[in-house]
């Protein structure tokens, strides 16, 4: 296998504050360098704007699809029995490096303002040459609790590979790094190939789709995916990780076993969701582009944010989704009885190129906030991040010419661990953290 289990001690360390502080001035300053024609490209989005009509909150209704229980016990009695989260950290054969390891292209992906507590760069052999690319994250804090019960502290980060270059088996695939959190100052990390049962489980294929976002709730992990023009959730199971036999180039059953391209372990989808609406268009049904777990509402909620492209004129969708309280669904959304699922807050915001959201109504506050980061309408340098609710929006200023493009570059998904009070995300080369009261300050 490519990958090779090996024991890290477990140690504590300090943050990077510092470190990232200085970090922080040198990008203030580099940031006077972009041009007062792209610093001036802020929408000033405004307040959210609530939809009620029946014909915008119906095009976001879901329908779930679950895998049947035997596609997957017949899975599981081929490849044997399947294990969890601690089993693929104990063969963690990967690194993460502290931000003052990293090289300076790395550090200058970081968010301008506010300044990172901590920040990583991934194993050179994740992001040198290859056609790999960051795009989501999500926390053990989200699963319900501070980390996996009773062993790790835990970040997933989901991977798509480029459909235009690189090895025929790997254009397109989806992959998700389980980091091992326990060492902040030396984080250890192992891949998990998605994939999807086929043939009644009697064999795999590769997750074939851009993985813009995910989230981590109870035992099961939600990821957005693309199914010809449609959008899709996918919904995996952390206790049905598979352990690959045999090493080859290939992605299902082979002569002598099971192979994953290469990798260790395999997550088999166990359901769906998808938009009854059908194909992503303005009218119809959302592409979303981010997902983020609020866990402050009752019951536990998916917020969601949809895909328009940057810089242009039309504005995209913000709503959440209820999480089932029934203990035989853990995980899952709420449904009907003909398994729909409704929204059951939605919005709609000026603000474009969505690509993190958060939902967070501090004890006490008359009104939630939602975070929202874009790309920049070029789609390439620091994006923004505005906070908005039904009264206004806000930004960070950053640069002599005050531009709102202080977020990090090529920013990836949000996501928020209560117990720690930090957000965390990924620029396209580093995974960072920020005090959610951080980013209150700076956005005013």
């Amino acid at each position: 296998m490519k990958q090779r289990g090996r024991h890290r001690r477990r140690r504590r360390g300090t943050a990077l504050r510092a470190v990232l502080t200085g970090t922080a001035l040198a990008l203030t300053a580099a940031a006077t360098l972009i041009s007062t024609s792209q610093a001036q490209v802020t929408e000033r989005p405004g307040a959210l704007k609530p939809l009620t009509s029946p014909a915008d909150t119906g095009r976001l209704r879901l329908r779930e699809q679950l895998v049947p229980a035997r596609t997957l016990d017949t899975l599981a009695a081929s490849m044997g029995r399947p294990v969890g989260v601690d089993a693929v950290l104990r063969g963690a054969d990967r690194t993460l490096r502290e931000g003052s390891g990293c090289d300076d292209a790395d550090r200058a992906s970081l968010p301008v303002a506010p300044s990172p507590a901590r920040a990583y760069c991934w194993d050179p052999a994740d992001t040198g040459a290859t056609d790999w690319r960051p795009a989501s994250v999500t926390t053990s804090g989200d699963a319900g609790g501070d980390g996996v019960p009773g062993t790790h502290r835990v970040l997933l980060s989901g991977w798509t590979h480029s459909t235009r270059t690189g090895p025929d088996a790997e254009r397109g695939l989806a992959r998700v790094a389980f980091v091992d959190a326990d060492d902040p100052d030396r984080p250890a990390y192992r891949w998990v190939l998605l994939v999807v049962p086929v043939d009644g489980g009697r064999d795999y294929r590769g997750l074939s789709s851009r993985v813009s976002s995910m989230v981590w709730y109870q035992d099961k992990l939600l990821v957005t995916a693309r199914r010809g023009g449609s959008a899709v959730l996918y919904v995996y199971d952390l206790d049905r990780i598979q352990r690959a036999t045999v090493d080859r180039p290939a992605i299902g059953r082979v002569r002598g076993g099971w192979s994953a391209d290469g990798y260790g372990y395999v997550m088999p989808a166990i359901g769906s969701y998808s938009y009854t609406a059908g194909r992503c268009s303005a009218t119809g049904a959302p592409c979303p582009s981010a997902l983020a777990l609020d866990a402050g509402t009752a019951p536990a909620s998916l917020v969601a944010a949809e895909w328009t492209s940057p810089g242009g004129e039309r504005p995209a969708r913000l709503w959440r989704y209820a999480f089932s309280t029934d203990p035989r669904r853990a995980g899952l959304l709420a449904t009907n009885a003909e398994g729909r699922v409704d929204a059951v807050e939605e919005y709609r915001t000026k603000v474009t190129g969505i690509r993190g959201v958060l939902s967070y109504r501090e004890a006490g506050a008359p009104r939630t906030s939602w975070y929202v980061g874009r790309l920049p309408g070029s789609q390439d340098g620091h994006g923004g991040l505005w906070r908005q609710d039904t009264r206004g929006a806000k930004a960070a200023e950053c640069g002599a010419d005050a531009t709102h493009r202080c977020w990090a570059e090529s920013a990836g998904s949000l996501s928020y661990w209560r117990e720690t009070g930090e957000v965390w995300s990924l620029s396209d080369r580093m995974l960072f953290a920020v005090p959610l009261a951080e980013l209150d300050r700076s956005l005013g």
